[in-house]
């Protein structure tokens, strides 16, 4: 039988507004791509950003367009020349994984969990250290600043969670003398990494900058043939399928790093389960995880992830989304480094 492909767009409201260096949000349309076929019936889901040119009607009429060839074939593979990386290649790739699960018909095994940062939204210094006595238990916390007196920020957050393991996202948010003058507070707060200080377009200038702390790529790295020119500017990639465009590429870009003996962080924009689920593929391999997603939400879907107050991710319930069994051989021949990370 012929597979039919189809894409609606939801709406989620958040429980608490969401800000980063680059405005704030207050709820989040996804795109939910789903593909039947017989009696089987796949899911993706994906959240399209404006910050990559994307929103929710434009990427449900992509899916919608590349309908007719997807379901000659539903092949993975195919789907990547169809399609340029972003959030409408997500949901279907998403989907097909799900359908090929589906189809196959083998009961899912259990998923590891793993430790994902909790994300501290960007207030002023003073707010960001009251907020950061709720994630008291969290084993790693990830925390948004700006250019607007970062060091202040951090200082209240450290001061609050002095044993925690923290991660900064500037999110293109600082200059090249900014980044240079943070150093010192890098060092003395003991921060474990820094994501994408600088604008993707203006990263030229990490070229021969001995940072005290890695950095890692997140606006400036979408696919695997971006590390290449990467690898010099950065020590880790983030790994977003909703930049890379689905599950497939997000396994080439996690090979591709490896090679170029680079960290790997898998990250996440705000989405339900439905979205997160894939990544947790990727997040076995990780160095680090930022998949609190539908921590995010006033309501998740039913039977999707459990997040503890410590971070720790557990995956969501049998036939939620996927097959582990059949995907694990697959990501385990894509790189074994991310294992022996303490912080999961």
């Amino acid at each position: 039988m012929k597979p039919i492909l189809e894409a609606e767009i939801e709406h989620w409201a958040l429980r608490t507004p969401f800000r980063i260096a680059r405005g704030t949000r207050t709820s989040i349309d996804v795109v939910v791509a789903t593909i039947r076929e017989g009696d089987a019936v796949g899911r993706g889901e994906a959240t399209p950003t404006a910050r990559y040119g994307e929103n929710p009607d434009l990427v449900r009429d992509q899916i919608a367009r590349a309908a007719a060839d997807i379901c000659k074939s539903a092949d993975r593979t195919a789907l990547l020349d169809l399609l340029p990386p972003g959030s409408a290649r997500n949901a279907i790739d998403a989907a097909l994984w799900d359908l090929e699960a589906k189809k196959a018909g083998t009961a899912p095994s259990n998923a590891p969990s793993l430790v994902s940062a909790q994300t501290l939204s960007i207030d002023t210094p003073s707010a960001m250290g009251i907020a950061a006595a709720e994630l008291a238990e969290a084993r790693l916390v990830k925390v948004k600043v700006d250019g607007s007196d970062p060091a202040a920020c951090l200082r209240a957050v450290r001061k609050t969670l002095p044993e925690t393991t923290l991660i900064v996202d500037a999110n293109e948010g600082w200059t090249i003398d900014l980044l240079a003058g943070m150093q010192p507070v890098l060092l003395e707060l003991g921060i474990a990494l820094l994501e994408q200080p600088l604008p993707a377009g203006e990263d030229d200038a990490l070229q021969g900058f001995k940072s005290a702390i890695p950095l890692c790529a997140d606006e400036s790295c979408h696919v695997a043939a971006d590390v290449e020119r990467l690898r010099e500017r950065y020590d880790f990639v983030n790994v977003k399928l909703d930049k890379t465009g689905g599950l497939t590429e997000g396994l080439a870009l996690v090979e591709a790093a490896r090679k170029a003996d680079m960290g790997v962080m898998v990250g996440c924009m705000l989405a339900t389960s439905l979205g997160i689920a894939p990544a947790l593929r990727l997040a076995a391999l990780a160095d680090y995880a930022d998949l609190d997603g539908p921590w995010w939400l006033a309501e998740d879907r039913a039977g999707g992830l459990r997040i503890s107050r410590d971070g720790r991710v557990s995956p969501p319930q049998p036939g939620f989304w996927g097959d582990v069994e059949q995907g694990r051989p697959r990501l385990m021949a894509a790189s074994t480094r991310g294992a022996g990370h303490d912080i999961r």
